[in-house]
């Protein structure tokens, strides 16, 4: 929007310049032409009483224009020249850049023109003796294209300068618009602060109040939204464990084997809501912005013992791997409990959905990126884009929510990181690879 207002302003601005400079041109030839005029007329009759004071105290009749013909030819070129002829059009006087040939111009008073000059004849009280003085239309054309040269070259400065003033008043004029935008970009899930509308001119504060307004409405629905999301899965943790704990008793006491393998069946189902609520809870958190904290958090130290729980609760422990580079280091503002989330989600996928005789790899990189990495068959490249999404699972049998990556890109985005998803993993034919970087901020 600024770079299309500066162009129009300089552009019109430059066209009006160029009218305002062509006009000028118009006006100057007719200005030209009256004082060109004006010149040669008082020329001519000033020479007039000159020329017959001067033919009346010769002593004799001049036989011929070369004899009395006056002026040298030393110098530069005359602007006027003139010839003094009498009744008969013989030429009595001339200047010395006049022809020798009588002018084209009748014997008559006033003004006469050619295609070379502008004449104007004055004559004696007698109508004996005729003064014609001639001004070159080549004159007027030269001092025409000076003027106008003196009107144009000064735009080639002026051009640039207008453009840079119009840059720098644009600019500021329309730096409130682009505080406004900046101020609206940072609004999202975590941050839905009031803008402040006083620092705004009049003509944007009704903006900021409705933007305001909006974030008012929306800020409130997010919050019942997280509140009914966080209560509902907090308070469906404790009879979903009793449930499954009287199921798992019902289990070990039945011996029929329908009446054992339906009782499975629903402790399967138990286990399934149990970890939807347990997934739905770290949502609603997600939701509440926890990515950033006040303090600086080694996580490193939080991804050992994330893996050391997993391994704790594995049948074998051997399957999960953790590489460590030496020197590998993340340390930031970020939320333990958060990075603590990403990181049972990152690696709980690539348990449950990568191949149960293959080890899954836990990359603590020196550049402080992590990356979990999983045998697994090569998803499309749409499928991989659609798994971020809540409740997409993609083409798979095992269990799931379908919300770990996405409460992954949430908390990333939380605390300026991204989360990058590979298939295949870097330097393999195959497998699933989930990397996370964060800005190391130590």
């Amino acid at each position: 929007m600024t770079r299309r207002l500066i162009l129009s302003l300089t552009f019109v601005v430059t066209v009006f310049w160029l009218l305002a400079v062509g006009l000028g041109v118009v006006v100057m030839e007719e200005e030209f032409a009256e004082i060109f005029d004006g010149s040669l007329q008082d020329t001519a009759e000033r020479l007039v009483p000159l020329v017959v004071d001067d033919l009346q105290q010769r002593d004799q009749p001049a036989t011929s224009a070369q004899q009395l013909e006056t002026g040298s030819s030393i110098g530069d070129a005359e602007y006027l020249i003139y010839q003094v002829r009498d009744s008969s059009g013989r030429v009595l006087i001339r200047s010395h850049d006049a022809p020798e040939q009588a002018f084209q111009a009748p014997l008559k008073a006033g003004f006469w023109k050619n295609d070379t000059y502008q004449f104007y004849t004055a004559d004696s009280e007698d109508h004996t003796v005729f003064v014609q003085v001639a001004d070159a239309f080549a004159n007027r054309v030269e001092a025409l294209h000076e003027g106008a040269m003196a009107l144009f070259l000064p735009l080639i400065l002026l051009v640039p300068a207008s453009g840079v003033a119009i840059w720098v008043i644009a600019r500021r004029a329309v730096r409130p618009v682009d505080q406004l935008r900046g101020e609206i970009e940072t609004k999202d899930g975590g941050n839905m602060e009031a803008i402040d509308a006083a620092m705004f001119p009049r003509e944007l504060q009704p903006i900021a109040f409705s933007v305001n307004r909006l974030m008012m409405r929306l800020r409130t629905a997010l919050e019942a939204e997280r509140e009914f999301t966080s209560n509902s899965a907090h308070e469906l943790r404790t009879p979903i464990a009793g449930a499954l704990a009287q199921t798992q008793m019902l289990i070990a006491e039945l011996k029929e084997s329908s009446n054992r393998h339906r009782a499975m069946q629903i402790e399967a189902s138990l286990m399934r809501l149990s970890h939807l609520s347990e997934k739905l809870l770290q949502l609603s958190r997600a939701e509440a912005g926890i990515g950033f904290n006040d303090k600086p958090s080694d996580l490193g130290r939080v991804l050992d013992m994330v893996v050391t729980d997993f391994r704790r609760s594995m049948a074998e422990p051997g399957r999960l791997l953790l590489i460590r580079s030496p020197n590998a280091r993340l340390i930031g503002p970020f939320s333990e409990d958060a990075f603590a989330i990403v990181m049972r989600n990152l690696i709980e996928n690539a348990l449950i959905h990568g191949s149960q005789q293959e080890p899954v790899e836990v990359h603590f990189d020196d550049d402080g990126a992590v990356r979990v990495v999983n045998s697994a068959p090569v998803l499309a490249p749409d499928e991989l884009a659609s798994i971020r999404k809540r409740f997409s699972r993609g083409a798979t049998t095992a269990t799931g929510s379908g919300l770990g990556l996405s409460i992954v890109d949430r908390l990333m985005g939380q605390m300026n990181g991204k989360l990058v998803l590979l298939s295949p993993a870097a330097g393999r034919n195959d497998g699933f690879e989930a990397r996370i970087e964060l800005p190391d901020l130590a």
